[in-house]
């Protein structure tokens, strides 16, 4: 080969130089890709209120640019960092052009819309940080060709969809975050093979199914969080086997079993154990102990048994709450957990109300560390007193002592606490004065001290509580006015004791409880200045005197008690006297006119009221019979008015519910735009909206308006805000806030806000209007679901009738008011009809009548309310019962075939169970069909045998339909031994190979 010349040689320069002009002209390689990257993902930001870009405007090179890094080699991009740098806009898919990128973190900003696929390309990534943004749709599956990823952050964005198993090949990754989110689908099985993860962080989403039995495998996990989603089945035992396992957060699930005797010796590491609302059972494991690292355990809401072990040697346990349990024996060592920690120096929150726990109140507790900010033992049966030094814990917000069996008096060491916040002593045997230490509580928001033994007269200390929402002090034995000093208080919204005539400076009162105490004298003329009082309650005192007249022009008040006082004189017959079933007067035997149904005397002059002694005695001997009549009736009135549910003077629901302005859901929903209104009822009317707080999006929520000028919506907005005050469940839909005012006019205005349903109401999905809808003609349920929601709706109800407190009876349960989430979870609502039962009215006789006629919808409504018969959980079952033929016949019990003596029940009883397919919901014949065809192409007996168990399935559920129908209300089945047996049912289902609950 001939060698090139010298001269030659000395063209080889210039030859590379046009070369490279050549290539750079016509494509873009290495920095200078990263540059023009860098600047179309730049053109995608929207705002950038810091100007964190704005540098990248200069001429200076792109690696001095705020938030980019690059490789001291290649001067190429290998860091872009733009945490919390408020950006908003879209990611640019030119940023998987970044080919040297190993950590992209756009944390904590407002980036919107997918995830490209592109970053799939960065083969190098180790880091990709998109947490606290807005983006939705998918997890993009090409994040799974990022092999060298070790941290994935994508948690609180507003991804949807499932989890790509193909993120299971990341055997480098370490931190998986993709908690607050929406969601859905199982868990894969293949996120077992992410052998080198440290945590997995899976919180907030709507996912189901249960937990992969292969995490077991993951010995390196420390961090499993699934808590607030739908996963079912029990913990695997694999899993307890993980010692290096320090976070166990599994809350708010549907998850049930028992834990393992020696937990605490299998995870020894063990910081945090949070298994709070599942369905756990058995007992609390007492091998906890050796969990000496433990700084949680939160164990409430579950149905744990049995006594509490001794939990006190962990030195570093900061929160323990075991509240909501079966918990106890009543018995006398049930406390015995208490003593050993008071060694503990660290102890914030303890949280045992609402157990079983017996046994005398330790003065010990006074010893515990003084970092106690929150402790709870109410609802108990706790006996003894409350221990004298109480008022060593001086950091404690929180003391709640309330429904228990505590003697003894309040100790006045009580006001060294002045950081306390709620303290509640209702429902004991305390007896005493109230001391006056406690004006020493300046913090004070809540103090019930209600239905107790109390004597003496308020103290005026309390003037110095400012902060002060809620008094409750009815049901005592307390004399002497309130203090003219509490009328100082501007945020008292709630008080109880005497009637002051300084009480007319609170104009802005709604709700007054003064009910059952000594107090005397009358009504005082100054309440006529609180125009917004809503309710009142002055019963069984000893008030003389005259109603006064203001009391009938006040247009807000709804609910008025004046029984079993003194009172003389006429009664009005204006605003809230004008109706019978907002009032009670019974028991004042000198009051006169009023509404004919009072059948009151009619008033007479004052000179014929000038009777002498013997006139008078004359006068009654000479009409016995009609004196023994009142008497009758009033001892009747005062029954049905006993069976009248009304809201519990303990819990005004505004101590539950923060409300909002009538400006912010003017806002919220564009001014109330028939474009938002999602739907309407009796009383109102339901809108779509967005809240938001200082212009930012906080929640899309449904706002119910409640038209007031139709008779009882204002009883239905106070019915539903009784109802809801103290009941909790994941079937029941949750009330964010509420609004009771006026609007810009001056009218009344009352509103309550839910959390927002995406997928509407059960009767959309039953009967769906627009049937040319191609979204709408996709929407047939299929059987699981049917079921899954039935069984959902069955819960709700069993906690309403059985779990709360005080039993509450719907009265109005139907399709339109079963509310879906995401996943098809169900929601019951809509409380504007619901009744609060008494322990003694839990199942009233079927012989006590009610003359508010009928309660709920007709077809739904139970037969018996149809002829008067008080309210009572018998008839929330027969509701259930046509929700649930409805829900798989496909057929209204309104529907015109049923007539004369063919109804839904008796249609769904004659059919059963040889002839069910006749009366089946045809799409769930269709599905049947279509899974017999399946079957058929195969000679499984395995398949046949599925086959014929869905069958099995739809008979024992249309029976069950029937069974809570049924006409008599004594033959009805109880809702709890409803929801067992449709979970017996769906374990059946899920055999057949129908897992989980499906969402298309």
């Amino acid at each position: 080969m001939e060698m090139p010349s010298m001269g030659s040689c000395l063209l080889w320069p210039l030859i590379f130089q046009v070369i490279h002009l050549s290539l750079s002209s016509s494509l873009p390689i290495g920095n200078e890709t990263d540059r023009l990257s860098l600047l179309a993902f730049k053109d995608q930001i929207e705002a950038d209120p810091l100007g964190t870009l704005s540098s990248w405007n200069d001429s200076s090179h792109f690696c001095e640019w705020s938030g980019v890094t690059c490789g001291r080699r290649h001067q190429r991009v290998v860091e872009l960092d733009l945490n919390s740098c408020k950006l908003v806009g879209s990611l640019s898919p030119h940023i998987g052009n970044l080919s040297f990128l190993r950590i992209l973190n756009l944390n904590n900003n407002s980036f919107s819309h997918t995830i490209p696929q592109e970053i799939g390309r960065l083969f190098r990534l180790q880091k990709l940080l998109l947490r606290n943004n807005t983006f939705t749709g998918e997890i993009p599956v090409n994040i799974s060709r990022c092999s060298n990823l070790l941290h994935l952050y994508l948690g609180g964005n507003e991804l949807t969809g499932g989890l790509p198993g193909e993120l299971g090949s990341l055997s480098k990754m370490q931190w998986f975050v993709f908690e607050i989110n929406n969601l859905v689908g199982e868990i894969p099985i293949s996120f077992g093979n992410l052998s080198s993860v440290e945590a997995i962080f899976g919180g907030a989403n709507n996912l189901r199914g249960g937990i992969p039995k292969n995490f077991g495998q993951l010995k390196r996990l420390k961090n499993l969080v699934f808590n607030i989603n739908n996963l079912s089945g029990t913990i695997p035992p694999s899993i307890y086997n993980l010692s290096s396992l320090t976070t166990l957060s599994l809350s708010s699930n549907q998850l049930h079993g028992s834990l393992p005797s020696d937990l605490g010796l299998t995870l020894p590491n063990l910081e945090t154990l949070g298994l709070h609302t599942n369905h756990f059972s058995g007992l609390i494991p007492a091998s906890l102990f050796n969990a000496s690292n433990i700084t949680v355990i939160d164990l409430s809401s579950n149905k744990f048994t049995g006594k509490v072990p001794d939990l006190g040697h962990m030195p570093k346990l900061r929160r323990l709450v075991i509240q909501t349990n079966d918990l106890g024996n009543n018995e006398d060592d049930d406390l015995g957990f208490l003593y050993p920690l008071a060694n503990n120096t660290n102890l914030q929150v303890l949280g045992i109300n609402d157990n079983n726990l017996g046994g005398a109140l330790p003065e010990k507790i006074s010893n515990f560390s003084i970092k106690l900010i929150h402790m709870t033992f109410g609802r108990n049966q706790i006996r003894g007193i409350i221990p004298t030094d109480i008022g060593n814990l001086v950091n404690l917000q929180t003391l709640g002592l309330e429904m228990n069996q505590l003697t003894g008096t309040i100790p006045s060491s009580i006001g060294k606490l002045r950081n306390l916040r709620v303290l509640s002593l209702r429902s004991n045997k305390i007896s005493g004065s109230i001391p006056s230490s406690l004006g020493n509580c300046t913090s004070l928001i809540n103090l019930e001290l209600h239905a107790n033994n109390l004597n003496g007269s308020i103290p005026s200390s309390l003037e110095n509580c400012q902060n002060l929402l809620s008094l409750l002090l009815s049901r005592n034995n307390l004399s002497g006015p309130i203090p003219k000093e509490l009328m100082r208080i501007s945020s008292l919204s709630r008080l109880s004791g005497e009637i002051p005539r300084t009480l007319g400076s609170c104009v802005s009162l709604e709700y007054l409880y003064l009910a059952d105490n000594s107090f005397h004298g009358s009504i005082p003329e100054s309440l006529s200045s609180l125009r917004a009082l809503q309710v009142l309650y002055l019963s069984r005192n000893n008030l003389t005197g005259k109603i006064p007249k203001s009391l009938g022009e006040f247009k807000l008040l709804i609910i008025l008690d004046l029984s079993f006082n003194d009172l003389e004189g006429e009664v009005p017959v204006q605003g809230v006297f004008a109706n019978a079933s907002g009032f009670s007067v019974l028991g004042n035997e000198e009051l006169c006119g009023g509404i004919p149904q009072l059948n009151l005397s009619r008033c007479t002059s004052k000179k014929s009221k000038q009777l002498t002694s013997s006139t008078r005695l004359k006068f009654i001997i000479a009409i016995p019979c009609g004196f023994v009549g009142i008497i009758l009736l009033l001892l009747l009135f005062f029954f049905l008015r006993e069976k009248k549910s009304r809201p519990a003077s303990g819990s005004p629901w505004e101590s539950t519910f923060q409300r909002v302005a009538y400006e912010d859901l003017l806002q919220a929903t564009n001014g109330f735009s028939a474009a938002n209104l999602i739907g309407s009822g009796s009383f109102g009317s339901v809108y779509k909206g967005i809240l938001k707080t200082d212009g930012a999006a906080v929640a899309t929520v449904a706002v119910k308006v409640f038209n007031l000028l139709r008779e009882g919506a204002s009883k239905s907005f106070m019915a539903e805000c009784a109802a809801l005050v103290n009941i909790r469940h994941r079937n029941l839909v949750k009330v964010l806030t509420a609004c009771s005012g006026f609007d810009f006019q001056g009218n009344d205005f009352k509103a309550l806000v839910y959390e927002f349903m995406v997928n509407g109401s059960l009767e959309e999905w039953l009967h769906p209007v627009r049937i040319s809808d191609e979204a709408h003609r996709r929407r047939d349920l299929s059987l699981l679901q049917r079921l899954n929601i039935a069984i959902d709706v069955a819960s709700a109800l069993d906690y309403l009738h059985n779990h709360c407190q005080i039993a509450v009876v719907h009265c109005d349960l139907k399709p339109s008011n079963v509310l879906l989430d995401g996943d098809l979870t169900a929601h019951v609502g809509d409380f504007g009809l619901a009744r609060l039962l008494t322990q003694a009215s839990h199942q009233p006789g079927l012989d006590q009548t009610s003359s508010i006629g009928l309660k709920g919808t007709i077809g739904y409504a139970a037969p018996e309310y149809g002829m008067g018969s008080e309210v009572s959980t018998f008839g929330d079952v027969y509701s259930y019962g046509i929700l649930l033929l409805e829900m798989f016949t496909g057929k209204r019990p309104t529907d015109t075939m049923f007539k004369d003596e063919m109804n839904l029940h008796n249609f769904a009883k004659m059919a059963s169970p040889n002839r069910v397919t006749e009366i089946l919901d045809p799409a769930l014949v269709r599905e049947a069909e279509e899974t017999s065809a399946d079957h058929a192409s195969t000679s499984s007996a395995r398949n046949h045998n599925g086959t014929e168990k869905i069958m099995e399935c739809l008979v024992l559920i249309i029976k069950v339909g029937v069974a809570c129908a049924v006409e008599s209300p004594r033959e009805r089945i109880d809702i709890s031994n409803v929801a067992t047996e449709l979970y017996r049912i769906r374990k059946i289902l899920i055999g057949t190979g129908r897992h989980g609950r499906l969402t298309s």
